[in-house]
């Protein structure tokens, strides 16, 4: 094979697999992307939150039963950045635990047929650690596995990072129960 032809298979597989991974199948990584990219109507039609407290801006891989990456770009114009804290900016860590649950409720609900007659709430939060702070600008990446799964419990182990320096990670105990 010319280096031509092989720079053009290279080049047809990759925008194979880019498109393939817009339909939902498999990426490179092995996790499925949603639907066009887990657009922000995608997400607002699983979950009951609304801005201001929306805090996944878009999917990037989902593993149903498994795993979920998403992200959340934070802006100056965040309302919390008001008084958190004036003049040196930084996300509550409540809120980044409170993201972590959101990409962790996008995974547990995506799949059920009646999800919009269902919630999901916290349980507990378990071994919570903040390593560096997050501020405007940032895009905070959460991942979200499964650790435990029935069917009104689940029990989820989440990271956040910016950038690839670990931010924030906890085990989050949930329960889904009827609206």
């Amino acid at each position: 094979m010319t280096t031509a032809t092989t720079e053009t298979t290279a080049t047809t597989e990759k925008t194979a697999t880019t498109e393939n991974a817009r339909d939902g199948a498999s990426t490179p990584s092995g996790g499925a992307s949603p639907p066009r990219g887990g657009d922000l109507r995608w997400i607002l039609s699983i979950l009951p939150h609304r801005y201001p407290m929306l805090l996944v801006d878009r999917v990037l891989e989902i593993e149903p039963g498994r795993r979920l990456v998403a992200v959340k770009n934070v802006t100056y114009n965040e309302p919390y950045f008001q008084g958190h804290f004036p003049g040196q900016p930084v996300v509550p860590g409540v809120l980044i635990v409170e993201g972590l649950a959101q990409a962790g409720g996008v995974l547990l609900l995506h799949e059920l047929p009646d999800r919009e007659r269902k919630l999901v709430y916290f349980t507990s939060i378990e071994e919570a650690r903040f390593r560096r702070p997050v501020v405007p600008g940032d895009v905070m990446r959460y991942e979200v596995e499964i650790l435990r799964r029935r069917s009104t419990y689940g029990k989820l182990r989440g990271r956040v990072t910016v950038d690839g320096h670990l931010c924030t990670e906890a085990v989050i105990a949930c329960a889904t129960v009827d609206r």
